[in-house]
């Protein structure tokens, strides 16, 4: 069982930055999809970033240039560097892993952690 958990949340006024960090356990490193996907009231949950097998990266147009996902395989964590930060990126952010190929739907989630962006 993947157990993904969530940490470096916080308020940030915008402009600001705020690092994410989401420590995984019980997988293999390498060989999942890892995830960052964010839920604000009102809208549909958004996949932010994403961290292919291969190394890849692909991104929501709403936060390229602002946002960059990366892992470091021998802490077993994923990390969301979120710089330009505006009241818009206010939701809660779900780290989230996957075997092998990225989901919509991924099957391993955490309990996610709040981001909030004042004016």
């Amino acid at each position: 069982q993947v157990q993904l958990v969530e940490s470096g949340g916080g308020s940030v006024q915008s402009g600001g930055s705020l690092k994410l960090s989401c420590t995984a356990s019980g997988y293999t490193a390498g060989r999942y999809c890892m995830m960052w996907f964010r839920d604000t009231p009102g809208k549909e949950r958004e996949e932010v970033a994403a961290i292919h097998t291969d190394g890849t990266t692909t991104y929501a147009d709403s936060v390229k240039g602002r946002f960059t996902i990366s892992q470091d395989n021998a802490k077993n964590t994923l990390y969301l560097q979120m710089n330009s930060l505006q009241p818009d990126d206010t939701a809660i952010y779900y780290c989230a892993a996957e075997p092998t190929l990225c989901s919509n739907w991924p099957s391993n989630w955490g309990r996610g952690t709040q981001v909030t962006v004042s004016s």
